[in-house]
């Protein structure tokens, strides 16, 4: 009887060990802290949906309202998500036109329920009084609006030096809109510091930004060592606006978080990328979810007993047709947008959803500018607009257009089949402002020299590898290029063709008329920087003096610059009614290519070292110079160590 008390007694106490244990288990989980993450970033003004080609196939994508619909389905299951942006949040489309006055790109982030943004370079793009105009139109709006946070604005250093004019617009925005370096989110039982950063990159891509920047490294270092010392953040989160590349070496956001470890999260922006699976390093987790508000990124991170967090769950959510698009967000965009029409395209003749041209030609992606290198018909008819609208003028000077230039990195969108309208041809070149202070980046005239003319095809040859919105569609200079050769001299062949397509010698010491549009010529000495000064274009006046300032060679048509944007609408229009429906048809001859960049991918040695220029003896002899180098160091040592063996020998034979 005792026994079976006692042995009864165990049991019990066993049970009661177990229900206790189980107890204590379930409230530890209960304990266990979980954010959800929602994000996007360079969505580039996009609020409405849009036709492009995905994948090689045309689709209706992104579309803010659609984005609402998601994240209201997303709040349901979790009221307290987090909701972050990269930056780049404006220029891409025709709601950019009243940017400085609407503020529409901001007012519908907070609409949207996001919590926080950064700084893109394209947010610059109006200039400091643009930018500083649009943070105070948003602020005077009323209405909820993300917190915008950059760590890395150098004010100390642009204050020692007295701080010119737009510099004070901005620094005056600031205050008003309230930027700061970091801020802290409280979401459930969750504290997320959120800093933003400003990258290199985006520097070098923003030409109108009269800010000055520290090392966004070293500026995320010391603010993240300010939060830790002076809040209670369960989490630090990063939006950045540096990007990851495909050479770690170079992936800014990378370096990033091996060189600030505290990162828990980056939202990364700038490149463009579209990360299906999230890059670790250490304990930090980099996402992205590409351009244009295609995608909008999802995670989940749950905190482990050190205090860091997992990345339990991860998903690029595709705003596609079979989203419902957000009723009330829609009606909100459409008010906007019918801004656009009085506003701006009133100015030049057209309302938004004028058809300019029917199209039943292919165009290459978007993508594949990035990709392909090798004439793209996309390119082809943009640089060809350029010069038939200069030529077309009214104002036109009599002086024929020898070479239009349009690079990759200024191409936002590419044209499907079907109707092309006012917006579709402005959102492909949506870019900046000119010097009369109305959107759109105007045309430019320059001339070059032939020598000159001959590096812009070797620049494209070799440097748009490394820097793939350097990529350059011409019309006018043809070119055949090996990918094989030597750097600097993949170049085989280069010449002039015009309309009727006869071939013509470029003469090195003559000028030759060259148009494209402001942002290139601003751009242009990024480009030149990635051959370390081997490439060197000095755009020169129709005299052959070197320019000063391109925005003083704009295209004027009387009082008003010729905008890139508009070159291409008036091409557009310009084509044959072919089926005489009253509306313009896209030529045919768009639908192939026609030798203006010829790839040889010859590995024949003779091919490979046939018409060497000056660039591949600087090559070879700074080659030789290394090996003889190499070799008087190997000598020294080989007689370092001759001469250490023989005193060790004597030593030894002394002994």
């Amino acid at each position: 009887m005792i026994l079976r008390k006692s042995i009864l007694s165990v049991v019990l106490t066993i049970a009661m060990l177990m229900l206790l244990a189980q107890a204590v288990t379930v409230k530890a989980a209960d304990d266990t802290k979980q954010i959800d993450v929602l994000f996007t970033h360079d969505t580039h003004s996009h609020l409405d949906s849009f036709s492009t080609i995905v994948n090689g196939e045309q689709k209706e994508v992104g579309g803010f309202a659609k984005i609402k619909t998601l994240i209201n389905e997303k709040k349901k299951e979790d009221p307290d998500t987090l909701i972050l942006d990269g930056g780049d949040f404006s220029m891409g489309t025709l709601i950019q036109t009243v940017y400085d006055t609407e503020a529409a790109e901001l007012r519908m982030l907070g609409y949207l329920g996001y919590d926080v943004t950064t700084f893109g370079n394209h947010e610059f793009d109006y200039r400091s009084q643009g930018l500083a105009n649009m943070l105070k139109a948003a602020k005077s709006s009323g209405e909820t609006l993300p917190e915008i946070v950059v760590c890395n604005v150098d004010w100390d250093s642009m204050e020692k030096a007295g701080l010119n004019d737009g510099q004070k617009q901005i620094q005056s925005a600031f205050e008003t809109y309230g930027v700061k370096d970091y801020v802290m989110v409280q979401k459930g039982d969750v504290k997320i510091a959120v800093v933003g950063v400003f990258g290199k990159d985006a520097l070098e891509c923003a030409p109108t930004c009269e800010l000055s920047f520290k090392d966004p490294v070293e500026a995320v270092k010391k603010t993240v060592e300010e939060i830790k010392k002076n809040e209670e953040a369960d989490m630090i989160a990063c939006v950045s606006h540096g990007g990851t590349w495909e050479d770690e070496s170079k992936s800014e956001d990378e370096l990033l978080a091996k060189a600030v470890p505290d990162l828990d999260l980056i939202i990364s922006g700038h490149t463009h990328s579209e990360l299906q699976k999230a890059i670790r390093h250490g304990n930090t987790y980099i996402v992205s979810c590409g351009e244009y508000g295609r995608n909008l990124g999802s995670l989940s991170m749950t905190q482990n007993s050190d205090g860091r967090w997992n990345l339990s769950a991860y998903e690029l959510i595709p705003v596609s047709e079979d989203v419902k698009a957000d009723k009330a967000t829609q009606e909100r965009i459409d008010a906007l947008m019918d801004t656009v029409d009085t506003n701006y395209l009133a100015d030049f003749g057209y309302t938004r959803k004028e058809v300019l041209a029917q199209n039943d030609v292919e165009f290459n992606s978007l993508e594949e500018m990035g990709t392909e290198h090798k004439e793209l018909n996309l390119g082809d008819i943009m640089a060809d607009a350029y010069v038939y609208a200069v030529e077309n003028s009214e104002y036109y000077d009599g002086d024929p257009v020898d070479v239009a230039v349009v690079p990759s990195g200024t191409v936002r969108d590419t044209y499907t089949k079907g109707d092309i309208t006012v917006e579709d041809v402005y959102n492909s070149f949506s870019l900046g402002i000119g010097k009369d202070g109305v959107a759109g980046y105007p045309l430019i005239n320059a001339y070059l020299t032939g020598k000159e003319l001959k590096l812009v095809a070797e620049v494209d040859a070799s440097i748009s590898d490394f820097m793939t919105t350097a990529r350059l569609y011409c019309s006018g200079l043809n070119f055949t290029y090996n990918p094989h050769r030597m750097i600097l001299n993949k170049v085989t062949d280069c010449y002039l063709t015009r309309a009727d397509g006869e071939r013509t010698e470029i003469e090195d010491d003559k000028l030759y008329h060259v148009v494209t549009d402001l942002y290139t010529g601003q751009m242009l000495g990024s480009v030149m920087k990635m051959s370390y000064g081997l490439l060197s274009l000095e755009p020169k006046d129709k005299d052959g003096n070197p320019i000063e300032n391109l925005e003083d060679h704009a295209v004027m048509e009387g009082d008003k610059e010729l905008k890139a944007w508009d070159a291409i609408a008036r091409y557009m229009q310009s084509f044959d009614d072919a089926d005489e429906d009253g509306i313009a048809n896209v030529s045919e001859y768009y639908a192939t290519t026609h030798d203006r960049k010829v790839v040889d991918d010859s590995k024949n040695i003779l091919d490979l070292v046939k018409k060497p220029n000056k660039f591949t003896a600087i090559i070879v002899c700074i080659g030789l110079i290394i090996i003889i180098i190499i070799v008087l160091v190997v000598s020294l040592i080989r007689k370092i160590v001759r001469k250490s063996r023989k005193k060790k020998n004597i030593h030894n034979t002394n002994r």
